[in-house]
C-alpha cells in the first residue's frame, strides 16, 4: 500500500483546544482496579435505579399499538410536545409559580440528550474563540472544558458557603468594562443547586442579585449578557431551604437558561434533559440541534413523560432523597471520626446533590501527579482531584492543588466508611499532620 504524503492529520482547530476530560482518566483507572473504593465517580447509585417503574411504563407503551408506532418513529427537533407541557408543569410545581410569571409556555422548553447536550448547544450557539464565559471557582470541569473547546476564555470568581460570590461578578464585570472588554462577555454560568463539584448551593439572597447585576451590565455590553442556570441536582435535597431558581424571577424570560435532567434524579440511561430560554436563544438552539440529531431519542421521551404522568417520578425521587441522604450522613460522620483534627483540613456539608469537597492543608498536593494521589490509589481509595475543577487564577495563573471531590452517589453505603478510613490514613501519612482523629463536626468550606 502506497503511504500518504503526509502523516500528519489535518485537525480543526476546535479539535486541537478539546482535550481529554478527566473523568475519563479516572473511570479508566477505577476500571483497571476493581477493588478500588471509587468516591470519586458522580454517578447513580446502580441499586436505585428504576426497573420496575420502566418495565411498568414500557409494557403499557408497547401494549397499545398506535402510542407504540409514535414512540418508535422520530418527533420534533424541539421534543414531544406533551413532553414539554408535562416539564413545564414540572418546574411550575418546583417553583410554586405559574409558567406565565416566569414568561414561560411549552414553546420556550428543548429536550435534550441530556443536560450536557444542552449546556453543549449554548456554548455552541453564543460562544466565538476569544469570547468571556465567568464561572465559579471551582466549578463543573466537564462544561468548562468544553468551553475551552470552544474557544472560550473562562473567568473565575470565588465560592464562599453561599454559592458563586456575585459580587465578584459585578466586580469582575466592571473591570473588564474598564478595560474594554464587556462586549466579549457572553455568559455567567452558575450551578445554583448542590454544585458539582463542591456541593454548595448560591443563597436565596443571591439568586436575584445576580440577575440585577447581569441586566445592568447588559446595556453596557450591547447585547444580553446570559445566566446558565445548570440545575442538574436540584431535586436530590435532603434538608435545608427549597430555593426559588435565578430563573424564576426573570419574568420576561430574557436573561436566563435553566437547564434540568432527568438523569440524576430518575435514570440516566433514558439520556433526557429539558431546558428553559428566551425564544431567540431557542431558534438558535434548534438549529445547532438539528445538526446534531434532528431530536432527541423519541422512546424515551415516552418514557419520561409517563413517569411525569403516573406517578411514579415523584415516587422514585423521594425514594433517592432518602437513600442519598443516608449515604451523604454516613459519608460526614466517617469524615468526623477519621479525619485528623489538623488545622487547614475541612470539607463541605451539602444539603442536597452527590458530593462533599474536602479542603486539606496548603502543603498537601492531591493532583493527579502527586505522592499523595498515588498513595491513596495503592491504599485502594480513589478520587477526584480538586486542581481539575479549578480555572487559574487571571493574575498569577497559579491552581490550587490541596482539594479533592469525594462522591457518594455510586458507592455501595458499607464501602463510605472504608473508603475515607483509606482517605484518612493517606492524609495521616503526610508531613505536619499528626493530629488524632477529628470529634467534631468540621467547618464549611470552599
Amino acid at each position: 500500500m502506497t503511504n500518504p504524503p503526509s502523516s500528519n492529520l489535518a485537525l480543526s482547530a476546535k479539535a486541537r483546544r478539546t482535550h481529554e476530560q478527566p473523568i475519563s482518566y479516572l473511570i479508566t483507572e477505577a476500571m483497571r482496579n476493581p477493588k478500588l473504593i471509587n468516591l470519586a465517580a458522580g454517578l447513580v447509585d446502580p441499586l436505585t435505579l428504576p426497573v420496575a417503574e420502566c418495565e411498568a411504563i414500557t409494557r403499557r407503551l408497547f401494549a397499545d399499538p398506535a402510542r407504540a408506532r409514535c414512540a418508535l418513529q422520530y418527533d420534533t427537533t424541539l421534543g414531544l410536545q406533551a413532553l414539554r407541557e408535562a416539564t413545564l408543569r414540572h418546574m411550575e410545581s418546583l417553583e410554586g409559580l405559574s409558567a406565565s410569571a416566569m414568561g414561560l409556555d411549552a414553546e420556550h422548553v428543548v429536550i435534550t440528550t441530556g443536560s450536557q447536550q444542552a449546556l453543549y448547544l449554548v456554548g455552541d450557539a453564543l460562544v466565538d474563540p476569544g469570547d468571556i464565559v465567568i464561572a465559579a471557582n471551582p466549578s463543573y470541569f466537564v462544561f468548562t472544558g468544553t468551553l475551552s473547546s470552544l474557544g472560550a476564555t473562562v473567568l473565575p470568581v470565588p465560592m464562599d458557603e453561599d454559592g458563586m460570590d456575585v459580587e465578584a461578578v459585578e466586580r469582575l464585570l466592571a473591570r473588564l468594562q474598564k478595560d474594554g472588554r464587556l462586549s466579549k462577555v457572553k455568559l455567567v454560568y452558575c450551578t445554583s443547586y448542590y454544585q458539582n463539584t463542591t456541593g454548595l448551593t448560591l443563597s436565596a439572597e443571591r439568586r436575584p442579585r445576580l440577575l440585577e447585576i447581569v441586566r445592568r451590565y447588559s446595556d453596557a455590553a450591547g447585547h444580553r449578557i446570559l445566566i446558565l442556570e445548570d440545575a442538574a441536582y436540584r431535586e436530590l435535597r435532603y434538608d435545608g431551604p427549597a430555593h426559588r431558581s435565578i430563573k424564576s424571577y426573570d419574568a420576561a424570560n430574557l436573561f436566563t437558561i435553566i437547564s434540568h435532567t432527568f438523569s440524576k434524579p430518575f435514570a440516566p440511561g433514558i439520556k433526557l434533559g429539558y431546558s428553559a430560554m428566551p425564544n431567540d436563544l431557542l431558534h438558535a438552539i434548534l438549529q445547532q440541534k438539528g445538526n446534531h440529531d434532528f431530536g432527541s431519542a423519541n422512546l424515551t421521551q415516552y418514557v419520561a413523560l409517563e413517569t411525569l404522568t403516573d406517578g411514579s417520578y415523584h415516587k422514585h425521587v423521594v425514594e433517592l432523597q432518602q437513600a442519598y441522604r443516608a449515604k451523604r450522613d454516613a459519608m460526614l460522620e466517617a469524615l468526623d471520626q477519621l479525619m485528623p483534627g489538623t488545622p487547614g483540613l475541612r470539607w463541605t456539608r451539602a444539603h442536597g446533590g452527590l458530593y462533599v469537597w474536602l479542603m486539606l492543608p496548603e502543603g498537601i498536593d492531591t493532583s493527579r501527579g502527586s505522592p499523595f494521589f498515588a498513595d491513596c490509589i495503592k491504599r485502594g481509595v480513589l478520587y477526584v482531584p480538586g486542581a481539575y475543577c479549578f480555572q487559574p487564577d487571571p493574575a498569577t495563573g497559579r491552581i490550587p492543588t490541596h482539594h479533592l471531590r469525594l462522591s457518594f452517589g455510586q458507592v455501595a453505603p458499607d464501602q463510605i466508611e472504608p473508603g475515607i478510613q483509606r482517605l484518612a490514613a493517606g492524609v495521616r501519612q503526610q508531613p505536619g499532620v499528626h493530629a488524632p482523629p477529628a470529634r467534631e463536626p468540621a467547618t464549611v468550606s470552599r
